[in-house]
């Protein structure tokens, strides 16, 4: 069976942007350890599940950034081939090359693209999507961008958890530019 890993920046408290969507808190001078990392990350993963309110600013911008020379070093190249499936009850057709809609339930989906064939898949998304993958006990590895930034308030990811969740530690990485991934699995 595929696993679901899902790759996401947070505060030190626990928000992924702040109250009204903010995110330039986070850290993205990024070093080539930390850019190797991600490509690690990325690498076995031939699936990209997303939300509809991040799949807007995601699929463009990685399709522009497909176009600079520096396009595969980037990570845009991988970005902008691996097939998408965003998760929408909005769009009814999808307006991005590579892509198709999943309006099913979000659990029935995920579960259909885990048991078909191929390598992994990883999540990308805002508030409202990671935390109904989250609390549906659907991802199976965790890959947690540290910012080391304190917020104290903002746009949470873990407030719908009705059950606890025990998850083991791979590994925890600081990286030069102050993120430290913290890597976990489902026990």
């Amino acid at each position: 069976m595929r696993k679901l890993k899902l790759q996401v920046q947070i505060s030190v408290d626990g928000f992924i942007a702040g109250p009204n969507g903010e995110m330039d808190w986070m850290v993205w001078d990024w070093d080539q350890e930390l850019k190797d990392f991600v490509d690690k990350i990325t690498s076995p993963v031939d699936t990209i599940v997303l939300g509809r309110k991040l799949a807007e600013g995601f699929i463009p911008y990685w399709k522009e950034e497909a176009t600079k020379p520096n396009a595969k070093e980037s990570g845009a190249e991988k970005f902008t081939e691996t097939p998408k499936v965003v998760f929408t009850r909005t769009l009814d057709t999808s307006k991005w090359e590579n892509t198709t809609l999943a309006k099913g339930s979000l659990t029935s989906e995920i579960k259909r693209l885990k048991t078909e064939n191929g390598n992994d898949i990883i999540a990308y998304g805002g508030a409202e999507f990671v935390s109904s993958l989250i609390k549906e006990g659907l991802i199976d590895e965790y890959y947690f961008f540290v910012n080391p930034n304190l917020l104290g308030n903002g746009m949470p990811i873990f407030n719908e958890l009705k059950d606890n969740q025990n998850l083991s530690l791979i590994e925890a990485t600081a990286f030069a530019c102050g993120i430290t991934v913290l890597h976990y699995k489902t026990s």
